[in-house]
């Protein structure tokens, strides 16, 4: 299924985690999403469930959903470990082997790339390493995406794009989490500048005018749905737009208010709140 600009799809991130693949294609399926985001072990919680890759892919079938992005690439940078340590890694346990056959099983749209670890490489570098990544991804008829995050190596839409330009691959460009873009220092005319073929995937949510203190703890934890903040998503919406972007509508709100919820509730929510920003 091709996803584009007038599908919305629901992002991993806005079900509680834990939350099984078959209540989360039910939900999306119900609410009139017509794409869902997944993480490795979303799709491992579906195997678990006693669900083959072809019973995957009959269900999304059924509800006339997509995949858009599997998140996230951690591996690709320069000096990256083999394994994630620490915490982390019952979340990142998983390797590109992995990631790439899911993409195969399901049919993904994209793969997601974010930096976890920081480090002291160049951006020449940076964008070296994404560019293979993008090369490796093509050959599973993927897209690949940076994503900022304020607090890492790659803080905001300006060094994103630095990466993605000079990787220069055809499969290759950034995404804009709403979340992140408000918290790095928005620049819409930076943002109009990039051609459409290079924003590659959208992800909206919003949240209060003032930074929160610890941005970590609140974007995973205090977002809200677009429309229930101070983002200015109006703007970005047009930004986007006037970018000739052919990306899908993500919502991604980590919240966890909107996490107490039962997952049908959640979808529904969602949907209502995508619509009214995007005016589908």
């Amino acid at each position: 299924m091709m996803l584009g600009p007038d599908d919305l799809v629901l992002c991993s991130g806005t079900f509680a985690f834990g939350t099984g693949f078959t209540e989360r294609v039910d939900a999306s399926g119900a609410a009139g999403f017509e794409g869902l985001s997944l993480w490795v072990n979303d799709y491992r919680g579906g195997r678990a469930e006693g669900l083959s890759d072809a019973d995957m892919r009959a269900m999304l079938d059924d509800h006339g959903l997509g995949i858009a992005e599997l998140d996230a690439a951690w591996w690709w940078l320069p000096g990256a470990p083999e394994s994630v340590p620490g915490e982390m890694a019952a979340a990142f346990e998983y390797d590109e082997g992995d990631m790439f056959a899911i993409a195969d099983a399901l049919g993904a749209r994209s793969l997601n790339a974010v930096d976890v670890f920081g480090g002291t490489w160049a951006i020449e570098d940076a964008a070296e390493s994404f560019a293979g990544l993008c090369d490796r991804a093509a050959e599973h008829d993927l897209l690949v995406h940076v994503e900022f995050l304020p607090w890492s190596r790659i803080p905001d839409l300006s060094t994103a794009w630095e990466i993605a330009r000079m990787a220069d691959r055809p499969n290759g460009g950034v995404l804009i989490d709403a979340w992140h873009w408000t918290r790095s220092g928005p620049d819409l005319a930076l943002l109009r500048s990039i051609p459409g073929d290079k924003v590659l995937g959208i992800q909206l949510d919003d949240g209060p005018a003032a930074p929160e203190p610890d941005l970590i703890t609140a974007t995973m934890h205090e977002r809200l749905l677009p429309g229930d903040g101070a983002f200015d998503l109006a703007g970005l919406v047009d930004a986007l737009r006037a970018t000739g972007t052919r990306a899908p509508w993500g919502v991604e709100v980590f919240s966890d208010e909107l996490h107490a919820l039962a997952a049908d509730e959640v979808a529904v929510r969602a949907a209502a709140a995508m619509r009214a920003v995007v005016s589908r």
